[in-house]
This record gives structure tokens, C-alpha cells and sequence, in this order.
């Protein structure tokens, strides 16, 4: 009888410290033995962020019109909206969709078809001197190499982005979150030419 007590309790014990133990925050950013990064598995299970249809930063016409869809993972997610910032090794990836039209009952309208590629943005400054690093994928792409800091998607962000390296200017739920905590930039709300 003492000893099956005696399990109870050590049971009991284990599950009290399985519980009190801190969550894994996974998944985080992997990379190769080249440094690249390797594409994000299953972000689509992420959370969604937003969504976007022929956003272009560029006031010159005649870009190809993609829809885009971003996520970010959830414990990222959840680390934001509980303090208003972004956490070390939190990702977006930007899904980038090509777009039609008319096709089988739609007659007006545009939804989303084929995927063109993947866009990843990645706070890890353990990896990156600037914390913020960006990668593009091809749609079947395994890996990518961080784009120089001279590439437009860093200096853009930098002088862009409402809350530190991001777009949460477009992200109408995380945007409230931002202003709530203090850490959404208001001046970055304001129509400027990107170049």
C-alpha cells in the first residue's frame, strides 16, 4: 500500500513540474551547415497575420500583382500580443501567391492560385548583427542566404516599419496591441514614396 502511494505521489510530483515547466517555443529558425536558412516546414499551420492583393512599395507601374499571406508562429504571436514586442527568433514568413480571375463560377474578383515563392524575415541576432535578416525562397526552394543589409527589405523595414522591423501597419489586430503597449511608431502610418 506504501509503495503505490508512494508512485502516486512521484506521478503527481512529475505532473506538477511538466506543467510549471516552460513551454518549447518551436518552431524556431534552423539553419544549414552554409548558414543558410532552411525553409520554414508547415508555416501555414502558423498564425495568420494578414493578407495583401498587388501591395507594391514602388510607385512605378507595371509590377506583377501577387497576393501575399503572413504568418508568424504562434508563441511568437502570443509573446507579442502580451507585451507589444517581437521576441528573439520570432519568423513572418510572406507566402507570395499568383492571382486570377475568371475561372470556373467567378466572374468578378481575384483569388489566390499557384505559389510563387516564400519571403522570411528572421529576429535572431545571435545570427544576424542587425537582429532582423530577410530571405527569399523560390517556391520550391529548400534554403536561402540572408540578403545583404544594401537590399531594399532592410532599409525599407528600417525606415518603414510601425513596430520595429515590421509591417504592423498592415496587420489590423496587431496593430491595436502595438498602440495599447506603446510600441507602434504612428509617423510610419503616413503615405511616403518607399524607394
Amino acid at each position: 500500500m506504501k509503495s503505490v502511494l508512494c508512485c502516486v505521489l512521484v506521478l503527481v510530483a512529475c505532473l506538477a513540474l511538466l506543467a510549471a515547466a516552460p513551454e518549447e517555443k518551436t518552431p524556431k529558425p534552423q539553419y544549414d551547415e552554409k548558414g543558410q536558412l532552411v525553409r520554414p516546414a508547415d508555416y501555414r499551420e502558423w498564425m495568420f497575420v494578414s493578407a495583401g492583393f498587388g501591395m507594391n512599395y514602388s510607385p512605378a507601374p507595371g509590377s506583377h500583382e501577387m497576393f501575399t499571406n503572413v504568418f508568424v508562429q504562434r508563441w511568437a504571436y502570443n509573446e507579442f500580443v502580451n507585451s507589444g514586442k517581437w521576441p528573439e527568433q520570432s519568423m513572418f514568413v510572406i507566402d507570395e501567391r499568383d492571382a486570377a480571375s475568371r475561372s470556373s463560377i467567378n466572374q468578378k474578383g481575384h483569388y489566390q492560385t499557384d505559389l510563387m515563392g516564400l519571403a522570411v524575415e528572421v529576429k535572431d541576432s545571435a545570427r544576424n548583427p542587425d537582429k532582423w535578416a530577410y530571405y527569399a525562397f523560390d517556391a520550391d526552394g529548400k534554403t536561402a542566404e540572408a540578403m545583404p543589409k544594401g537590399n531594399g527589405c532592410w532599409s525599407c523595414h528600417d525606415a518603414h516599419a510601425a513596430v520595429e522591423h515590421t509591417f504592423v501597419q498592415f496587420y489590423p489586430t496587431l496593430k491595436v496591441v502595438a498602440k495599447k503597449f506603446g510600441t507602434y511608431n504612428e509617423s510610419r502610418e503616413q503615405v511616403t514614396d518607399a524607394k
